[in-house]
C-alpha cells in the first residue's frame, strides 16, 4: 500500500511521520487489500487539522479532523477512517452473501 504525508503550512517533523504510521496499522490489519493512503496535515489559525483519503477496492474512503493538537487530529482521523473502512467492508460481505443466498433459494 502506499502512504503519502505531507503538509500545508506545517512542516511534518519524523515524530509526526512515526505517529501517523504507527496507526497506519489499524488500517492494514482490517483489509490487506488497501491501494493507497494520502493524509494532509495544515494549520487553520489555532487549529490543527489533518485530512485522509483512502483508496480501497470498490470506492474511495474520506476524512478530516480538527483538533487543538495535531497529534489528536491524527488519531481522530484514523478513528474514523476504521469505522467506516469497517463499514465498507461490512457492504461488500453483505452483498456477497445476499448474492449466495439467491442463488441457492432461485437456482
Amino acid at each position: 500500500m502506499q502512504f503519502q504525508l505531507s503538509g500545508q503550512q506545517i512542516e511534518v517533523t519524523p515524530a509526526l511521520r512515526d505517529h501517523a504510521t504507527a496507526k497506519l496499522d489499524r488500517l492494514t490489519r482490517l483489509d490487506d487489500k488497501l491501494k493507497s493512503l494520502t493524509v494532509v496535515l495544515s494549520l487553520d489559525k489555532l487549529q490543527q487539522r489533518a485530512d485522509g483519503t483512502l483508496s480501497v477496492v470498490g470506492g474511495t474512503l474520506h476524512a478530516e479532523a480538527t483538533e487543538a493538537d495535531m497529534y489528536a487530529s491524527i488519531d481522530v482521523l484514523f478513528d474514523k477512517l476504521v469505522a467506516q473502512l469497517r463499514k465498507h467492508r461490512e457492504k461488500v460481505a453483505d452483498k456477497h452473501q445476499r448474492q449466495a443466498r439467491e442463488e441457492r433459494q432461485y437456482g
